[in-house]
């Protein structure tokens, strides 16, 4: 007897492996630019003495995660 090959799920659906690939991508952009530069940030305002350029740095952060989001998976 002969068993029919199990189906895979679609990439266009909203269950699709490339789906979830995507929405992983997108939360890794803007944590890691998050991080980053509000770690910056933070690291400055020790090394000045300040304490407003964590908020630069996690604006900074924010702005440029977004950018890269919309350049990566904005333009398709």
């Amino acid at each position: 007897m002969v068993t029919p090959a199990p189906q895979r799920p679609s990439d266009d659906g909203p269950e699709g492996p490339l789906q979830e690939a995507r929405a992983w991508g997108i939360v890794s952009y803007l944590l890691a630019g998050l991080l980053t530069y509000g770690g910056l940030g933070l690291l400055l305002d020790h090394w000045l003495g300040t304490s407003w350029l964590v908020l630069v740095g996690l604006l900074t952060g924010a702005a440029l995660a977004f950018y890269l989001i919309w350049f990566r998976y904005g333009t398709r």
